[in-house]
C-alpha cells in the first residue's frame, strides 16, 4: 500500500500534482491528486495502491520540475494524542525497512512554518526511540545529506497531532529536508537573485559536474546583467563574464576587471565567439525567452546554460510542457544532442529554472 508525497512552493500545487499525474502515465501508472491550496504539499494516490512504490523506484526525482522533495507514504495520522504521539509513528516504521536518517518536515507556508519549533523539539525523542527499537542507524546522527541507496524517514508534519509517515530511498531524493538547500545570501552580491544561481548549480548539477563544469578561467555570458547578481557568482567561479544590459552594473562588480559591460539588447546581442556559459534572468514571455535560448545553443555560442523561464498564472505545467516539447523538436530537427534539467527553485517564484548542456 503506500501514496506519494510531494512538496512544492505555496500556490502551485495544481501544476505539482498535474506534472506527476502525466509523467506517471508512460510508467504504467494512474492515479489522482488530494491537494489543500496553497498548503505546500501533495498527495499523490495510484489507482493500483501497490503502484505507488514501483513507480517511485523507476521514475527519477529530477524528472520533476515542480517537486521539491517527494517520498513514499505508508500511513497519515490523524489525532495522534499529545500523551503518546511516538507510540502510533514507531509502530507504522516497525513495519517498514530500518533508516539511515529521519527528517522531520512540514509545508513550506507561514501556517507550516509554525511547526518548525515543534519538530525541532520532537526531533530528539522521535530518533531515539526509533534507535531503541533498532528502527534507525546510530550513524544517522547529526548527518545533513544522504548516501545513495539508504533509507531516509520522512515525518511530514500538518498539525501537532496530524503526521504523514513515510520514507524514500536516498539518491532519488532531494539532498536536504523539504528539498530547500539554505544558503546565506552573500553581503559582496549586487542582489539577492545571485541565490537564484547559487541554488540553480546546486539543485541542477551533481558535486562532479559543478567541479567540471565550472572552471577557473571559463568565459560567459550574462543576458540581462544589471545590476549583476548573477554576474557576481560566475566571477566568484573565476570566470570572465560579458554583461549584457542597457541598465548599470555595481561599481564594485566592474572594479574586479572580469567583467566587459556591455550596453546591449540581451534578446538582439549575437557574441563573437563561442563562450563556455551563458546565464539569462530576464523577465519576458517564457516561450520568447526560450526561443532566444534555444538560438544560443543551437549555434553553439555556449556549451553550458542556465536561464529563467517566467510563467503565466494559470496552466503552467502546460506552458512547460509545451516550450520542452519545441525545444526537442527543434533540436532533433537540428540533429543536436542535449541534456537539460529544470526546477522550480526555493528562490524562484513565478518561474522555473533550466540547465542545458549540449552533449
Amino acid at each position: 500500500m503506500g501514496f506519494l508525497v510531494l512538496y512544492c512552493r505555496s500556490g502551485f500545487e495544481k501544476d505539482c500534482l498535474a506534472e506527476i499525474t502525466d509523467k506517471a502515465m508512460p510508467y504504467g501508472v494512474s492515479g489522482y491528486g488530494k491537494l489543500n491550496a496553497a498548503e505546500g504539499i501533495v498527495r499523490f494516490y495510484p489507482h493500483d495502491p501497490s503502484a505507488a512504490k514501483s513507480l517511485m523506484s523507476r521514475m527519477q526525482f529530477s524528472e520533476l520540475v515542480f517537486t521539491r522533495q517527494w517520498f513514499l507514504a505508508e500511513a497519515e495520522l490523524e489525532g495522534l494524542p499529545e500523551s503518546d504521539r511516538l507510540g502510533p509513528i514507531v509502530e507504522v516504521f516497525s513495519s517498514l525497512p530500518a533508516m539511515t536518517s529521519l527528517v522531520l518536515e512540514y509545508g513550506d507556508t507561514n501556517e507550516g512554518k509554525q511547526l518548525s519549533k515543534f519538530c525541532r523539539k520532537f526531533s530528539n525523542p522521535a530518533r531515539q526511540a526509533l534507535r531503541k527499537e533498532g528502527l534507525l542507524s546510530a550513524k544517522s546522527k547529526a548527518r545533513d545529506r544522504a548516501e545513495d541507496g539508504e533509507v531516509r524517514g520522512h515525518l511530514c508534519f500538518i498539525s501537532g497531532t496530524h503526521v504523514i509517515v513515510g520514507q524514500s530511498i536516498e539518491g532519488n531524493t532531494s539532498l536536504w529536508e523539504m528539498g530547500v538547500p539554505r544558503l546565506k545570501f552573500p553581503a559582496a552580491a549586487p542582489s539577492r537573485s545571485t541565490l537564484k544561481l547559487e541554488e540553480a548549480w546546486l539543485q541542477l548539477m551533481t558535486a562532479e559536474e559543478r567541479m567540471s563544469f565550472l572552471k577557473f578561467g571559463h568565459t560567459a555570458v550574462d543576458l540581462g546583467a544589471a545590476p549583476g547578481g548573477w554576474t557576481w557568482q560566475l566571477v566568484n567561479k573565476g570566470m570572465k563574464v560579458w554583461a549584457i544590459d542597457n541598465g548599470p552594473m555595481e561599481e564594485k562588480l566592474m572594479d574586479t576587471g572580469k567583467v566587459v559591460h556591455l550596453e546591449k539588447d540581451a534578446f538582439v546581442y549575437k557574441p563573437p565567439r563561442a563562450v563556455d556559459w551563458m546565464v539569462c534572468d530576464v523577465v519576458d514571455q517564457p516561450a520568447k525567452v526560450a526561443d532566444r535560448m534555444q538560438r544560443w545553443l543551437l549555434e553553439r555560442w555556449c556549451h553550458y546554460a542556465i536561464f529563467n523561464l517566467k510563467l503565466p498564472m494559470k496552466q503552467r505545467w502546460a506552458e512547460v510542457q509545451s516550450i520542452f516539447e519545441r525545444m526537442d523538436e527543434k533540436f532533433a530537427e537540428k540533429g543536436v544532442s542535449y541534456e537539460l534539467r529544470a526546477k522550480h527553485l526555493y528562490h524562484d517564484r513565478e518561474e522555473i529554472t533550466v540547465f542545458v548542456r549540449l552533449l
